[in-house]
């Protein structure tokens, strides 16, 4: 069965090491199962193509769907600021009419004043064809509104900055992701090399087993152990195979291509402080879920003072220019007017709508300082947490290259006393799976420890492509910001669509 793309075409099996007697499982070395990092006996040799940590966060950080529309949705945002400011600005509009009309006009009939007999009154009726039709402009400014505007504005802003800080802790979300899929895929391909190459030393264990049963230096039983620890040698390898397409999937989904020679990867441990509480320190002022709880919370202060906007007076001045012709359907009857207004609005009382408005906001501020508590320590606690994870890995590698080198000694020395008959078969099989499980607890030991220093980093607010120095064009928000902020008119966005 192929093995993933993970690792290159020849290194299906741990080649470095290898043997498939009866003792090479006792001698593959810690070096070439654990090398700089998880697994770098399952990689290609050869470094030319070889995917990195590095390029593959920069791949993530620059090609990754979530970052992207997170950015997308950021600049979308930052159109609210020219929204905002349009209540400072005048509107205009023109206004043009034209049609047909038909008058009819009946006049009076004609009757003679017996008083005065030379005063008469016109009899008849008129008729007229005309074309009415006009023009006209019209143009209004607010001078003051009750500082709607101007609150309008500073929340417009302050959802813009909270957009940023979401599209920050989104990267660092992705980044870690891509991560901790690169390391999943490094200890999967590891795992199946390993248990890959236990199954070829379980065949040969087996073959041996049958051979001296044949000469009766063993029994039916011995036979049938190595036969059951064979069948679930390749049950693990089996399930090994799966977890590794899983990491693949993983790998893809973040990073945007298929894993191919993934080289070893390192721990950021040097990005971190060396205390908890340092760390925690940092989080609480950098992390990006407690800045866009903080400017939530700006944008929920000045909804209130937009809401309490409709109890104040309104002034404005307002300005129209209209000529008509063909004035009231009669041909050649013309109309100019011009005029400049100034109106003041005193809100007196609308039914009690504006005050159920400014108590919802304020109850929505209040909700909005919960939430950033909320945040301060559920950011703590994900500080904590990734601290102790990492502690607790490099305790484990410790500890698992401490168990690695005595269950290779303890596995050459059962099978020495086993030719002499003081151990059975079960023994040298216990010994191997104790040594299988020793390996991969380390394989999986020098996995955590680079995952878990990433999310001490990421915890702390500090995992970004800049801190990383990765390789790529970084995403500058207030280019656009700057672009649109005071555009007033036009439809097309900078970048041309």
């Amino acid at each position: 069965m192929r093995m993933c793309e993970a690792a290159s075409a020849d290194t299906s099996a741990v080649r470095a090491g290898r043997c498939v007697g009866i003792r090479g499982f006792g001698r593959i070395s810690l070096r070439a199962i654990a090398l700089s990092g998880v697994a770098a006996m399952a990689l290609a040799a050869s470094p030319v193509n070889a995917e990195t940590m590095s390029s593959a966060l920069a791949r993530a950080y620059a090609t990754n769907p979530d970052i992207n529309q997170q950015r997308a949705g950021v600049r979308g945002i930052d159109e609210n600021i020219p929204k905002a400011k349009s209540g400072w600005l005048p509107k205009i509009s023109a206004t043009a009419n034209v049609g047909a009309a038909y008058t009819y006009v009946r006049q009076a009939p004609t009757r003679i004043d017996e008083a005065h007999p030379t005063r008469q009154r016109p009899n008849g009726a008129k008729y007229d064809d005309s074309t009415p039709r006009g023009y006209g402009i019209t143009a209004s400014e607010t001078l003051f509104d009750g500082f709607k505007t101007l609150n309008s504005v500073r929340q417009a802003e302050s959802q813009a900055f909270g957009a940023r800080e979401t599209m920050r802790n989104t990267e660092q979300t992705v980044l870690l992701g891509a991560a901790t899929s690169y390391m999943n895929v490094l200890r999967d391909t590891a795992i199946v090399n390993l248990r890959k190459n236990n199954i070829s030393v379980l065949e040969e264990q087996l073959r041996q087993t049958r051979d001296r049963f044949q000469v009766g230096e063993v029994t039916r039983t011995d036979v049938a152990q190595a036969e059951a620890s064979l069948a679930q040698s390749r049950s693990d390898f089996f399930a090994a195979q799966s977890n590794l397409r899983a990491s693949v999937a993983a790998f893809r989904q973040y990073v945007g291509i298929e894993p191919k020679k993934l080289s070893p990867a390192k721990s950021v441990e040097k990005l971190l402080p060396k205390q908890l509480k340092s760390a925690v320190a940092v989080s609480q002022v950098e992390h990006p879920a407690i800045g866009s709880a903080l400017h939530n919370v700006d944008v929920a202060s000045y909804a209130v003072k937009v809401a309490e906007a409709a109890l104040y007076p309104t002034l404005s001045v307002n300005g129209s220019v209209n000529r008509a012709l063909d004035y009231q359907g009669f041909t050649g009857q013309k109309l100019f007017s011009a005029s400049v207004t100034g109106q003041l609005n005193v809100p007196l009382y609308q039914g009690g709508a504006e005050y159920a408005s400014i108590r919802q906001a304020k109850e929505q501020l209040g909700q909005a300082r919960l939430a950033a508590d909320l945040a301060r320590d559920q950011v703590r606690a994900l500080v904590v947490t990734s601290w102790g994870q990492l502690e607790t890995a490099k305790a484990q590698l410790i500890s698992g290259q401490a168990a690695v080198t005595a269950a290779e000694i303890a596995l050459n020395g059962i099978r020495e006393e086993a030719k002499v008959g003081q151990r059975t078969t079960f023994d040298v099989l216990t010994a191997q799976q104790t040594l299988l499980n020793a390996r991969v607890l380390l394989v999986t030991a020098q996995r955590d420890r680079v995952v878990a220093s990433y999310a001490v980093l990421s915890a702390m607010g500090h995992l970004s492509a800049a801190r990383l120095n990765l390789t790529a064009q970084l995403y500058d928000p207030t280019i656009h910001l700057n672009q649109v902020k005071n555009k007033l008119i036009g439809v097309s966005t900078p970048d041309g669509r």
